[in-house]
């Protein structure tokens, strides 16, 4: 099993672009798949990790409700903001600068064959690196993602997940809000979960602004020993 990570940052970088970047890793790897189980042979498939920061955008999942972005294109044009609708699951999301996005591209058979234990896998990622600023974080039941003051009148969501699979190979990911503007969620209904508020990390430690990069090597490490990894780091790219 190959449990090497091939790291990416690709910077701010359009959703479209990284997502069409995604497709293809994510293809490549399936190709693969398909001539190991054909041929009978074992060639190694890669994984990667992705961090982008993508300029303010909506995607809505499969599975999502079209009414739980409260307004439309044209008022999302004003404020130069795009949307798509996705092959991810889960509901609406909202990208943005100050986002840490991450799109770990995984075949899962080089790790475990559970999508349940990967997504909780990814939240705890995003746990323990809150846990070293001081923010206890936590998982609502039913509600993928990460949150804070669950059970409280205070909860409020500052990760989101949507992940596809096809035979064990993952795609898209999370996102972290770590400098976020939080006035675009007010577009929303959140995943929609109506009555849950959104925050940033920023926020939440009465920062103006919190180094990303650092938070970037705080969720590395933490996937690394979740996931018995290793990273392979490469030069800063474009897709």
């Amino acid at each position: 099993m190959n449990k090497n990570v091939i790291l990416q940052d690709l910077g701010l970088k359009d959703y479209k672009e990284t997502w069409d970047f995604q497709e293809l890793l994510f293809q490549k790897t399936l190709d693969i798949k398909i001539k190991n189980r054909k041929e009978d042979s074992r060639l190694p498939t890669p994984n990667h990790f992705i961090f982008v920061e993508h300029p303010h955008v909506y995607t809505l999942g499969k599975s999502g409700d079209i009414a739980n972005l409260l307004v439309d294109e044209s008022v999302l044009a004003e404020k130069g903001a795009k949307f798509y609708k996705i092959n991810r699951g889960g509901d609406i999301t909202y990208h943005g600068p100050g986002q840490i996005v991450g799109y770990p591209i995984l075949d899962l058979d080089n790790f475990f064959t559970d999508i349940h234990k990967y997504l909780r896998f990814l939240e705890e990622m995003v746990i323990r690196t809150l846990a070293e600023y001081g923010v206890k974080a936590e998982r609502s039941k039913g509600e993928t993602g990460v949150w804070l003051d669950v059970g409280t009148p205070f909860a409020r969501k500052i990760c989101a997940m949507g992940v596809r699979a096809s035979r064990w190979v993952t795609m898209h990911g999370f996102a972290l809000n770590v400098n976020a503007d939080l006035g675009y969620f007010d577009l929303m209904i959140p995943c929609g979960i109506k009555g849950k508020a959104v925050t940033s990390l920023n926020v939440e430690l009465g920062k103006q602004e919190v180094d990303l990069n650092e938070v970037k090597g705080k969720l590395l490490k933490h996937f690394e020993a979740l996931f018995e990894a290793e990273i392979i780091e490469q030069e800063k790219t474009s897709a």
